[in-house]
């Protein structure tokens, strides 16, 4: 998703302009772990620069306690500088760190890239500052994992937490002949008695290709866990070990069984959501930020009692439980160093002291164990029984590989997953293809 050559330039001038400043907080600001820094607060405007739907409830939330925050402290107001198309976003965020201009707050995912910019300084040490301000052991540990870097530092706060799973519909498996699959190695059989049944198997997102880059991550993660995906965003590992051999095998043998709609390249969020809720496709991998659209009576009377859940399939040789999947915290909020005093540490105190219980009253599952999910009265029983399915995952987080990989491998690596599912390359091709671009690029980015 992300525009590669305007990444990697951006990249390079960080890297340039770092080395030429030296240490990120030698002209203002505090170091990353003074997160009490002494003085008076200050009420000013502050900003916030963020990649979020406008109408979400981390929006929706913020916003009324920042609103709250400035009743009691007159001069203080939280701007929103957003942009809600990510790759835009991400060329913004990386051109203004370039700079040394980002804001108060900034979203980022635990990037090489942001790992740079904690590296050099410019960013809080959000398990310090959690810890001070006495709310750390209040959050999830999958949630605060999920924007850990590799070395297990903690430099963004977590304000969602999601668990994703495979939505099924009970009647078509029916008419089709076949059960929920318990192995990912049963995938390819289910999609061709499905096909045979003249039943769309899987609907799927591939306009926005990180759905696909999903079913690429699965059996690498059951396989090895998380560690497959650092060592080879580190030009550690390689696609032709047995790992990525059997991801790109799989990714093929669905494409040939005809497990996704036709043309799915060209489909967009809404319509493949559309595809599986309509009735029209049997199976759609999402997350339980879709759950008022498939657990609640907003869903089509016509697949509303059909329609359920199962979790990420176990298979052969698997080293991760089954309550092991992808359970994300989203996007996370960095701090910025440069512009943190005792202002940001207050505001910041009032809005995350509040904010998990407000969040969850609007349905959503929160970052902490201490906010209890509000299910809505419009909610069918699937509802309740996501939430507590979410609530109950393992240690092991299967995470996104769009957020590990180098700007320029995720790139191509997208495109050819899309070849790859289409039948346009084999997994021989593939795995050549995606070799040379690992150990062209990922070396150079995580140094």
């Amino acid at each position: 998703m992300r525009r590669a050559f305007t990444s990697a330039v951006v990249t390079l001038t960080l890297a340039l302009a770092l080395s030429l400043s030296g240490c990120g907080t030698e002209s203002r600001g505090v170091a990353p772990t003074d997160v009490a820094p002494s003085g008076a607060i200050k009420p000013r405007a502050i900003s916030w620069l963020l990649s979020r739907p406008a109408d979400g409830p981390v929006i929706t939330t913020m916003r009324a306690l920042a609103e709250e925050y400035a009743a009691s402290h007159p001069g203080f107001k939280l701007n929103l500088i957003s942009t809600p198309d990510r790759p835009s976003y991400i060329q913004k965020y990386e051109t203004l760190a370039a700079a040394g201009k980002l804001p108060e707050l900034f979203d980022t995912d635990a990037t090489p890239f942001a790992q740079k910019l904690a590296h050099h300084g410019r960013m809080m040490d959000v398990a310090k500052l959690l810890r001070n301000l006495g709310l750390y052991d209040h959050y999830r540990p999958a949630a605060l994992d999920y924007q850990r870097f590799d070395d297990g530092s903690l430099y963004m706060v977590p304000l969602q937490y999601e668990a994703e799973f495979f939505w099924y519909n009970k009647a078509l498996l029916r008419r089709a002949g076949v059960s929920v699959p318990t192995s990912l190695d049963d995938f390819p059989a289910m999609c061709r008695a499905l096909r045979s049944a003249g039943i769309t198997p899987i609907a799927l997102d591939g306009q926005d290709l990180w759905p696909l880059e999903r079913y690429a991550a699965y059996q690498p993660f059951r396989v090895t866990g998380p560690s497959y995906v650092r060592q080879l965003k580190n030009g550690e590992a390689r696609f032709s070990e047995p790992a990525g051999r059997k991801s790109a095998e799989w990714l093929s043998a669905l494409g040939k069984a005809g497990c996704f709609q036709k043309g799915f390249s060209s489909v967009g969020y809404a319509d493949a959501q559309n595809l599986f809720a309509s009735g029209r496709a049997a199976v759609y991998n999402t997350g339980t930020w879709d759950l008022p659209g498939l657990a609640t009576t907003a869903l089509d009377t016509k697949t509303r009692d059909d329609v359920d859940f199962f979790t990420l399939p176990l298979t052969r040789g698997s080293v991760t439980a089954e309550n092991e999947y992808v359970t994300s915290s989203g996007i996370g909020m960095a701090v910025n160093s440069r512009t943190y005093d005792p202002l940001v540490r207050d505001f910041l105190k009032f809005a995350l002291t509040r904010y998990p219980a407000r969040y969850a009253a609007a349905g959503v599952l929160a970052p902490t164990t201490d906010a209890k999910t509000v299910v809505p009265d419009n909610a069918t029983p699937l509802y309740a029984r996501a939430v507590a399915t979410a609530n109950d995952v393992g240690q092991k987080i299967a995470v996104p590989w769009d957020t590990q990989l180098d700007p320029t491998t995720n790139t191509k690596f997208q495109q050819n997953l899309v070849l790859l599912a289409q039948g346009d390359v084999s997994p021989a091709s593939f795995i050549s293809t995606m070799d040379t671009v690992i150990r062209r690029n990922a070396p150079r980015y995580s140094r």
